[in-house]
């Protein structure tokens, strides 16, 4: 059983106990968050397409950590005293999937 789920621009595939990082929000490590945005939901029994969304479907993930990866980006042309130095720090939030609510009245 899978489903897709839809958080600001970009779409997420996921299964129960998968380990997804979305796009980071004030959330504190352990707490829950919940998902509503169901574009699909694929179960044994069948598959139901969304119409934008899945009505009474949702995904329920916990919070396990905020990390951050830091890029640096360094242009250099010999001889012509061309240096640039920039760096970005993406900040995230990684999230384990904790349960799919399909919204069927039998699950």
């Amino acid at each position: 059983m899978y489903v897709i789920f839809e958080d600001g621009a970009r779409q997420y595939r996921v299964s129960e106990g998968e380990i997804v990082e979305v796009d980071y929000r004030p959330v504190e490590p352990g707490h829950e968050v919940e998902f509503d945005r169901i574009l699909l939901v694929q179960t044994g029994s069948g598959t139901q397409i969304g119409q934008p969304y899945v009505t009474g479907a949702k995904v329920v993930a916990e919070v396990l950590e905020h990390p951050s990866v830091k890029y640096v980006i360094q242009k250099f042309r010999r001889r012509k005293n061309y240096r640039r130095k920039k760096g970005h720090q993406q900040h995230f939030t990684r999230l384990r999937i904790r349960s799919i609510l399909t919204g069927e009245a039998g699950a």
